[in-house]
This record gives structure tokens, sequence and C-alpha cells, in this order.
């Protein structure tokens, strides 16, 4: 199974996330790329499972500058594509994971699996026990 996870991270919270889900995922023999949005390519979509992960920002919405961007561009061809959803946040209550589960439901993506959040920092065990059920 090949999976591709692309992120942002400001503080680094996020950047944990990805780095323990890769972790979990090639535990179960999961073929894993992992890229931060800036290196990523619409291409970036063709795996079995796609992983996305940013924090919430300002008023719990994507970050604005990398990650909205790339997630407009790649929109249109989630249709039918296996999503999974992670972040990181320091305050709220997850509004950004719910706003963005459902606009890649309305896209037609089949998310997998429910979206991860973690507040502040992320402990090891709840990030590879999610890849290692995206990679199952």
């Amino acid at each position: 199974m090949k999976i591709n996870i692309i992120y942002w991270s400001g503080t680094g919270n996020t950047e944990e996330m990805a780095k323990l889900i890769k972790e979990g995922a090639e535990s179960k023999g999961a073929e894993v790329t992992i890229k931060t949005v800036s290196e990523a390519s619409a291409d970036d979509i063709n795996c079995d499972v796609l992983c996305l992960g940013c924090p919430s920002m300002g008023a719990e919405v994507l970050e604005e500058d990398e990650f909205e961007p790339y997630i407009e561009s790649i929109e249109g061809s989630v249709a039918s594509k296996k999503l999974a959803l992670f972040g990181s946040y320091g305050w709220g209550d997850g509004e950004w994971m719910r706003d963005w589960t459902k606009r890649m439901n309305d896209a037609g993506a089949i998310l997998i699996c429910e979206s991860l959040i973690v507040n502040e920092a992320p402990s090891g065990d709840e990030c590879k026990t999610f890849g290692e059920n995206i990679a199952e």
C-alpha cells in the first residue's frame, strides 16, 4: 500500500504528528512518502491513501498561504480518493477539522477514518495508531 503524507506545520507539532503517523503506517508494511506542502504537487494524490495534515490557524481555518491553495488545487480531483486528515490545535474545539472533513466529503473523497486532532504536542501512541489504522 502506498500512502502519501502531505502537511504544513508552524510550531512543529503537526510535523511531529506526520512523522509518527509515517512510523505507524510503515510498521504495517505500507510504503510511505512524507512531504511538506511546499514540496508537494497535484501528482502526489496518486496513491492508495492520501493523508493530509494542517494545524488550526487563526479563527479555526487551514493555513492560508500554502496549505489552503494546495487544497484548492486538488479539491476537484479527490472524488473517490481515500483520505485521512490530521492536525494540531492550541485553542478552540476542532471546528477547523469538522469544516475540512465536510469540505472533503462534499468533494467526494472517502474519509477512511475519523480525523485525528491533537491539542498542542502529540503523544506517540495516538499518532502511530492512526498510521497503523490507515495502512490496513
